[in-house]
Protein backbone atom coordinates (compact mmCIF):
# COMPACT_ATOMS: atom_id res chain seq x y z
CA UNK A 1 0.00 0.00 0.00
CA UNK A 2 0.74 3.47 -0.40
CA UNK A 3 2.24 6.06 2.47
CA UNK A 4 3.06 3.59 4.98
CA UNK A 5 3.68 5.23 8.07
CA UNK A 6 7.88 5.33 9.37
CA UNK A 7 9.14 6.38 12.95
CA UNK A 8 9.92 10.28 12.31
CA UNK A 9 13.37 10.59 12.72
CA UNK A 10 13.12 13.99 13.74
CA UNK A 11 11.91 15.33 17.22
CA UNK A 12 8.50 16.20 16.53
CA UNK A 13 9.29 19.56 18.56
CA UNK A 14 11.85 20.26 15.97
CA UNK A 15 8.71 20.66 13.18
CA UNK A 16 6.95 23.82 12.60
CA UNK A 17 2.74 23.42 12.95
CA UNK A 18 2.75 24.19 9.19
CA UNK A 19 4.76 21.49 7.88
CA UNK A 20 2.55 19.06 10.44
CA UNK A 21 -0.81 19.94 8.94
CA UNK A 22 0.65 19.55 5.42
CA UNK A 23 1.87 15.95 6.33
CA UNK A 24 -1.79 15.28 7.75
CA UNK A 25 -3.25 16.39 4.49
CA UNK A 26 -1.14 14.22 3.21
CA UNK A 27 -1.86 11.49 4.81
CA UNK A 28 -5.60 11.74 4.53
CA UNK A 29 -5.03 12.21 0.78
CA UNK A 30 -3.52 8.73 0.26
CA UNK A 31 -5.81 6.88 2.65
CA UNK A 32 -8.21 8.36 -0.17
CA UNK A 33 -5.91 6.99 -2.47
CA UNK A 34 -5.49 3.50 -1.07
CA UNK A 35 -9.33 3.10 -1.13
CA UNK A 36 -9.64 4.13 -4.56
CA UNK A 37 -10.86 0.91 -6.87
CA UNK A 38 -8.64 1.76 -9.59
CA UNK A 39 -5.89 1.30 -6.43
CA UNK A 40 -7.72 -1.53 -4.62
CA UNK A 41 -8.12 -3.61 -8.13
CA UNK A 42 -4.54 -3.14 -8.66
CA UNK A 43 -3.46 -5.04 -5.15
CA UNK A 44 -5.17 -7.98 -5.85
CA UNK A 45 -3.23 -9.87 -9.29
CA UNK A 46 -6.64 -11.79 -10.35
CA UNK A 47 -8.93 -8.89 -10.29
CA UNK A 48 -6.01 -7.21 -12.24
CA UNK A 49 -5.33 -10.48 -14.86
CA UNK A 50 -9.36 -10.24 -14.80
CA UNK A 51 -9.85 -6.98 -15.71
CA UNK A 52 -7.01 -6.89 -18.47
CA UNK A 53 -8.47 -9.84 -19.73
CA UNK A 54 -12.12 -8.50 -20.05
CA UNK A 55 -10.64 -5.37 -21.48
CA UNK A 56 -8.53 -7.14 -24.33
CA UNK A 57 -11.60 -9.08 -25.04
CA UNK A 58 -13.70 -6.08 -25.33
CA UNK A 59 -10.87 -4.24 -27.29
CA UNK A 60 -10.85 -7.33 -30.18
CA UNK A 61 -14.27 -7.23 -30.41
CA UNK A 62 -14.13 -3.47 -31.02
CA UNK A 63 -11.86 -3.94 -33.77
CA UNK A 64 -13.06 -6.47 -35.44
CA UNK A 65 -16.76 -4.80 -35.52
CA UNK A 66 -15.62 -1.43 -36.36
CA UNK A 67 -13.33 -2.75 -39.57
CA UNK A 68 -15.95 -4.57 -40.63
CA UNK A 69 -18.30 -1.73 -40.67
CA UNK A 70 -16.05 0.47 -42.05
CA UNK A 71 -14.59 -2.13 -44.56
CA UNK A 72 -18.01 -3.08 -45.98
CA UNK A 73 -19.08 0.42 -46.06
CA UNK A 74 -16.13 1.14 -48.13
CA UNK A 75 -16.65 -1.67 -50.69
CA UNK A 76 -20.45 -0.91 -50.64
CA UNK A 77 -19.31 2.90 -52.17
CA UNK A 78 -16.87 1.27 -54.94
CA UNK A 79 -19.15 -1.35 -56.33
CA UNK A 80 -21.11 2.07 -56.65
CA UNK A 81 -18.38 3.70 -58.89
CA UNK A 82 -19.41 2.87 -62.49
CA UNK A 83 -17.15 5.41 -64.10
CA UNK A 84 -13.88 4.18 -63.66
CA UNK A 85 -14.12 0.44 -65.19
CA UNK A 86 -11.54 -1.21 -63.06
CA UNK A 87 -12.33 -0.28 -59.74
CA UNK A 88 -16.19 -0.71 -60.64
CA UNK A 89 -15.85 -4.22 -61.86
CA UNK A 90 -13.47 -5.16 -59.41
CA UNK A 91 -15.69 -3.53 -56.38
CA UNK A 92 -18.69 -5.39 -58.33
CA UNK A 93 -17.17 -8.40 -58.20
CA UNK A 94 -16.49 -8.68 -54.31
CA UNK A 95 -19.92 -7.23 -54.06
CA UNK A 96 -21.11 -10.81 -55.64
CA UNK A 97 -18.83 -12.49 -53.89
CA UNK A 98 -19.83 -11.12 -50.57
CA UNK A 99 -23.51 -11.73 -51.45
CA UNK A 100 -22.89 -15.54 -52.91
CA UNK A 101 -21.12 -16.52 -49.55
CA UNK A 102 -23.35 -18.39 -47.03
Amino acid sequence: MIGRRHKATVEPEAVPNDVRAELRGLRGEIAKLNKHRFIRMHNSLWRLLMFNFLRGLAFGLGTVLGASALLSLVLWSLSQIEFLPIIGEWAAEIARQMKAAP
